[in-house]
């Protein structure tokens, strides 16, 4: 495709025209297919619009529930936007699996959220650090019109550091910051109190007759929030009596399976190679809720992964012990979440999604995403040590590939009812179809 220029200036219809003529003989078929995603609703499809940049279209992705999901005693259905089906699957059988076992656990471990300012000076430390509480104090009353009602609902600044990073760099040093946002993810918060800090050091130490010559300029690289936050840490967890976990498929029993879980976690804790798909896993129940209730799930996988290495060697997420008959399958994990602001309120999805969960707050929501994720990795591992992931993840796919063959609603019976008892594979459905097909055609 060729440059062009202005294209953000376009209308939306002229975007869409334009990618078009790219496609010779099929401008009309594009066109109604782009507008064929629009929301009936003009209102709200301004809002889709507004939420990105170039927006041609929306892109529409399967909003399904795991029901049965007792976590702290309470019940939820717990919604999810995510296009494969195995792992609402995975984490509905396993909702009920421990339903019928006391349910999930979690806790709020800390709430705290980071923001840095970055900047360089020519000058010496101790000088300034000698001072610091003076210049916290000074940095605290330039933000107090920002933070008056994040600090009304009971967040607010909690602390500022100053960090000497010349061992990284020359004349490199940080205001690290932490935060309390309630239930807003607080990302704009956060941004906007760094900026004001930034401004507020550069202006006070050069105005303070302390510091000469180039001690005087702040030369400032950067102000942003971290989407690492060890310290807004949610832990989740299921036990009971290994005896109660019954017997599994494959004639496996309660000992042995519990054996082969904790090497399975044992496995994942010292092979980044498994440890990487077993994380994958735990965010495919995570991220699904994540999206669901119009928060970043980007952030939260990073943030995730970057605990998952915080040993310097990535491993699993999740954890087990099994200690005087009692089996406990648990999570540590670091998230941040929202229940306004964002995409909460403006998506009415994401609005609908925390009504279904009963208007939590952030920290309900992060327990009951968490606890989502450990919920389809106990589904995954159930899978993996008694009957393979295939013979689930397959079956669940097969209307993906019945659809693929564009199969009749006929075939998609007589498929569905075929391979209840033969394995599921691109190739087996391609020459099931065809056998099927090619008898019609005797006929």
């Amino acid at each position: 495709m060729e440059i062009i220029s202005g294209f953000s200036k376009l209308s939306k219809i002229d975007k869409i025209k334009w990618l078009a003529s790219h496609f010779q003989g099929q401008e009309q078929e594009i066109l109604q297919e782009f507008q064929g995603f629009e929301h009936t609703n003009p209102q709200i499809q301004r809002h889709f619009d507004e939420f990105s940049e170039n927006t041609l279209t929306n892109y529409y992705l399967p909003f399904g529930l795991a029901p049965n999901v007792i976590l702290n005693g309470k019940t939820y259905a717990v919604p999810m936007v995510i296009e494969e089906s195995s792992v609402v699957a995975a984490a509905s059988q396993s909702a009920k699996f421990w339903s019928e076992r006391g349910g999930f656990h979690a806790k709020m471990i800390d709430t705290q959220k980071i923001g840095q300012v970055h900047f360089l000076w020519e000058g010496d430390f101790n000088k300034l650090y000698a001072i610091f509480d003076e210049i916290k104090d000074v940095l605290l009353n330039a933000t107090a019109e920002v933070t008056k009602n994040m600090i009304t609902r009971g967040g607010g600044i909690l602390d500022i550091e100053l960090l000497n990073m010349t061992h990284v760099e020359a004349n490199y040093y940080q205001l690290k910051a932490t935060f309390n946002t309630c239930d807003s993810m607080g990302a704009n918060f956060i941004n906007t109190c760094l900026e004001i800090f930034a401004r507020t050091l550069q202006q006070w130490i050069g105005e303070n007759d302390l510091f000469v010559g180039k001690e005087k300029d702040v030369t400032i690289v950067m102000s942003i929030l971290s989407n690492y936050t060890p310290n807004c840490l949610v832990r989740a967890w299921v036990e009971c009596p290994i005896a109660d976990l019954g017997n599994f498929d494959g004639g496996i029993d309660a000992e042995l399976f519990a054996k082969k879980f904790k090497m399975a976690i044992t496995i994942a804790k010292n092979d980044p190679h498994r440890a990487t798909t077993h994380n994958k896993g735990i965010f495919n129940g995570v991220d699904a809720v994540v999206l669901a209730t119009g928060n970043d799930f980007r952030a939260v996988e990073a943030c995730g992964h970057t605990y998952a290495a915080r040993t310097g060697h990535y491993q699993s997420l999740t954890d087990v012990s099994i200690d005087n008959g009692i089996f406990k399958f648990w999570i540590d994990l670091p998230i941040a979440l929202g229940t306004v602001g964002g995409l909460t309120s403006l998506h009415p999805l994401a609005k609908r999604s925390l009504q279904i969960l009963g208007n939590p707050s952030a920290e309900e929501l992060m327990m009951i995403a968490v606890t989502t994720g450990l919920a389809q990795n106990f589904g995954a591992l159930r899978s993996l040590i008694t009957t393979g992931i295939q013979k689930g993840h397959m079956k669940m796919h097969l209307l993906n590939i019945l659809n693929h063959f564009q199969a009749n609603a006929q075939e998609k019976e007589t498929a569905i009812e075929y391979f209840k008892n033969n394995v599921v594979s691109f190739s087996a459905v391609s020459a099931m179809l065809e056998g099927l097909r090619d008898t019609k055609l005797v006929k």
